[in-house]
């Protein structure tokens, strides 16, 4: 097993999933993986804010993108990280308030996890 793939497969493991974009960029440029991993990892860790908060945040930014894809992979990372439906409702709170209607259409995919 090459480098890149050990580090895709420490990734998708902490996330439970692996995001196709991993293994692109892990094909492309190993060196780019590098890096991603260590702007996943302050994501996906504590410090003054917890990582569940951070993914929230991940959410919400996303979702201001309209990345209907993104939303999905930020909710899973969330739910994998203990965020709560009441948690994440608020964040839609949040997006609807900060962004409108069309970034709370961006999570309708997303929004089915919670079923």
């Amino acid at each position: 097993m090459g480098e890149h793939e050990e580090l895709i497969e420490k990734m998708s493991e902490k996330l439970g999933f692996t995001p196709q974009i991993l293994e692109t960029l892990g094909e492309l440029d190993p060196e780019f993986l590098h890096k991603y991993k260590r702007c996943d990892h302050k994501l996906l860790s504590d410090g003054a804010l917890p990582a569940k908060v951070k993914i929230l945040i991940a959410l919400a930014v996303v979702a201001s993108k309209q990345c209907e894809r993104c939303t999905v992979v930020q909710m899973q990372s969330a739910l994998k990280n203990g965020a709560t439906k009441e948690e994440i409702m608020e964040v839609m709170d949040v997006i609807f308030i900060t962004s409108g209607a069309p970034a709370v259409a961006a999570c309708r995919d997303a929004l089915k996890l919670l079923k």
